[in-house]
């Protein structure tokens, strides 16, 4: 244990001294934190629509008012014909156009069936989708407040929001920006540790003495996993002063879990970084294999039952989809123990499996120098 707290310490020492290393572990989390947090967004707003009211009636105008009253929809202009309607979808001025025709109001005074065209610009086919559905829902309240026909309905559905009603989209993304921040940052600071030595040469010191294979890694995961500790505190409290987040419930779940998850950021980092031979390797390694995958494979923006196989069986294996649901269950959710118990043993299996295999690795690299 001695030999694994000097190893830390040397690694620590190291890591202050360079004074640009250390203020990139805190300023790059810093600013992917707010990228994540304010530029990303899941629910589209204020999407440019042109409105051709042939009908010009209190109804025809009340439709439209009730449609800008969702705050999805944005009125740029009103198209006097059909030829500049269609050059404004055209141009991308307008990703919606919604036609009334002259006899809107009288159809439905009479009961009869009223025509409102609406043309969507569907390159994005998600946006297209929830613009259409939009549509439809405004449109049912529409008839329904206008007392337009009869509630033959036997079932009303009454929907409530849980844990977020107020449809806050920085309580989804920014506990999962903490879970991909702290799995790049410290696994990137550790596998450039590694390979620093063996680009200085020091690692050779390393083989020849006595220290072990093990409590070398072991010394150095300890370091790292306290710079990974100062990193989650500065990104939690900057989370709470920036965008109001707030632990719901139990935070021991939360705690735990982190201390692993950072394990396994750091063993992923030693794992990388025994295999590489400079710090640009151990860099492209790390970001292209550990990046990519915590952002399309841990349900960060896309859900997880939209991916096909393999891919799908290959999610069970990143770690950072199990802290994902971890830190959002204790920020959102609240539910505790219940419903993440599972999740610290998987992050404890995935550390060990890293670390097994970093150790063997070195194990090989000390007895050929040897």
């Amino acid at each position: 244990m001695k030999r694994i707290w000097v190893q830390c310490i040397k690694d620590l020492a190291q890591f202050h001294r360079d004074r640009l290393t250390m203020g990139m572990a805190f300023l790059l989390p810093l600013m992917y934190l707010i990228i994540y947090g304010f530029a990303i967004r899941l629910e589209i707003k204020n999407i440019p629509l042109i409105v051709q009211d042939f009908d010009q009636s209190f109804l025809s105008r009340a439709y439209v008012q009730q449609i800008l009253a969702t705050n999805q929809f944005q009125q740029v202009a009103t198209a006097p014909k059909l030829s500049s309607l269609d050059e404004t979808i055209d141009g991308n001025r307008a990703k919606v156009a919604l036609i009334i025709a002259p006899d809107f109001s009288r159809r439905l005074k009479s009961d009869k069936i009223a025509h409102a065209q609406l043309l969507v610009d569907g390159i994005d086919v998600n946006n297209a989708k929830v613009i259409t559905n939009t549509i439809r829902a405004v449109t049912d309240i529409f008839v329904q407040e206008q007392d337009l026909q009869e509630n033959d309905h036997p079932i009303v559905a009454d929907m409530r929001l849980w844990f977020n009603p107020g449809r806050q989209e920085s309580l989804f993304l920014v506990p999962g920006a903490y879970a991909l921040i702290l799995w790049v940052y410290p696994s990137l600071f550790t596998a450039l540790a590694v390979t620093r030595e063996k680009e200085q040469g020091t690692i050779i010191q390393v083989y020849a003495s006595g220290i072990s294979a093990l409590e070398w890694l072991l010394g150095k995961a300890l370091a790292y996993l306290i710079l990974g500790i100062a990193q989650t505190v500065f990104l939690i409290g900057l989370g709470s002063l920036i965008f109001g987040l707030r632990l719901q419930g139990d935070p021991l779940p939360l705690g735990i879990g982190t201390l692993l998850y950072l394990s396994d950021s750091v063993f992923f980092g030693l794992f990388f970084g025994v295999r590489s031979e400079n710090q640009g390797e151990a860099t492209q390694k790390v970001l292209g294999v550990g990046y990519l995958t915590s952002l399309l494979l841990s349900g960060f923006i896309y859900p997880l039952n939209n991916l096909p196989l393999p891919l799908s069986w290959l999610s069970y294996l990143i770690p950072s989809r199990y802290y994902m649901e971890l830190t959002r269950d204790a920020f959102v959710r609240g539910t505790g123990w219940s419903s993440v118990w599972p999740i610290p043993l998987i992050l404890g299996l995935i550390g060990m499996g890293l670390l097994f295999g970093s150790w063997k690795k070195l194990s090989e690299m000390q007895i050929q120098e040897l």
